[in-house]
């Protein structure tokens, strides 16, 4: 019936419409914060674009100004200055909102290495402005002053002045995001550092043509872009190496966890003995091997408490069936363990295709803890 299918469909769509509504709310949040940065700037726009003309205006001769060239210019080129610097200003709350979106669909070890790359993505934007505002702006427009003619006054239009600076601001900017294009690489496994180490020629040759594409044709300022650049990919490398380290650390941590929870369940099944109910073994290894990370050894006292307690709840007598019954299923459990601790030697081994051939043995033959650790192991190689 039409009208049963409606609450469906409706049902089916909120989630998305619900992520619509979201993404609004955080643009308005980031118009509102460009906004308000504005309205404190804009009544300083004038002070803000003379401080960014500094470096031009310190090199021109005696008696020349920058002009303008439009009847709005000395206007609208300030306040398109201070839109700029809003944005840069605000970039930081910017961020936090997209992060704020990002965040809940990514997982925990993804946000581990998200919030510093954003935040060193950040800081090597601002540092490359500044380098290219304190130390290359006064090369360059050295050079150029040093290279007019005879005859020519160099009287600069304000507006295509600001649009010359901000593309060095956005050059300089983005070249010193290398490191963080160098570990994203690394990262996501495109590339091993090794491999970047074997391309350093090509990589610095390259940044020399970069440089030269996007500066002003004169070595000074090419060569200023070009070094950093090949000194950044060289920090990338280094950051990258020790971000692969780390990973190895953690995979040995875990390595020691699962191979400290399997020792656990082994423990935990001799204490009992072969006849105890399953659901006497089920409880004291849902406790010790559920959790690999709350995983603690027991006591001298916890184990004779838990030796008590199955000695109380053993039955004096047996029969020699529920003898055999019992042998059969201490085999079995025995087994299946071995299989687990051999699945952790082979991920030792880094043979992990044979790992996931044990592990789904155990899936099938072992008990819901055994399971439970197999699961366990095989989401850690799914990680790997």
């Amino acid at each position: 019936m039409p009208s049963s299918m409606q609450p469906d469909d409706s049902g089916a769509e909120q989630p998305f419409i619900s992520h619509l509504i979201e993404l609004r709310n955080r643009l308005i949040r980031m118009l509102i914060a460009i906004g308000l940065v504005i309205l404190v700037l804009f009544p300083f726009a004038n002070d803000i674009y003379t401080f960014v003309a500094g470096p031009l205006i310190a090199q021109l001769p005696e008696g020349n100004s920058m002009i303008a060239t439009q009847v709005i210019s000395p206007f609208l080129t300030p306040f398109k200055l201070a839109l700029v610097a809003a944005v840069f200003l605000a970039m930081p709350y910017l961020l936090y909102q997209l992060w704020a979106f990002v965040a809940p669909g990514l997982y925990q070890h993804e946000q581990r290495l998200a919030i510093p790359l954003l935040v060193s993505s950040i800081l090597l934007f601002y540092i490359g402005m500044a380098f290219a505002y304190y130390l290359v702006f006064p090369l360059v427009f050295a050079f150029m002053a040093s290279t007019t003619p005879e005859g020519v006054a160099m009287m600069t239009d304000i507006a295509s002045y600001l649009d010359f600076v901000l593309a060095l601001f956005f050059a300089f900017g983005l070249a010193f995001e290398i490191p963080i294009a160098t570990i994203l690489l690394v990262a996501v496994g495109a590339v091993t550092p090794d491999d970047l180490a074997n391309k350093r020629p090509y990589v610095i040759v390259g940044a020399f043509i970069i440089g030269m594409l996007l500066t002003p044709p004169d070595v000074f300022s090419q060569t200023m872009l070009a070094i950093p650049m090949w000194l950044l990919f060289e920090l990338g490398i280094f950051s990258s190496r020790l971000l692969i380290r780390r990973r190895k650390d953690e995979q040995k941590d875990t390595d020691l966890k699962t191979s400290a929870n399997g020792n656990a369940a082994s423990c935990a099944r001799a204490t009992i003995g072969a006849s105890d109910t399953p659901s006497e073994l089920d409880s004291v290894l849902t406790v010790r091997v559920d959790d690999p990370d709350r995983w603690r050894p027991l006591t001298d006292d916890e184990m004779e408490a838990e030796l008590d307690l199955a000695d109380a709840d053993r039955p004096s007598e047996s029969t020699p069936r529920q003898a055999n019954a019992s042998d059969s299923r201490a085999r079995t459990i025995n087994s299946v363990e071995e299989k687990i601790m051999r699945a952790n030697r082979l991920r030792e081994l880094h043979n992990d295709f044979a790992a996931r051939q044990v592990l789904y043995e155990v899936l099938e033959e072992g008990d819901t803890d055994q399971r439970r650790i197999a699961r366990n192991i095989l989401q850690q190689l799914d990680h790997v």
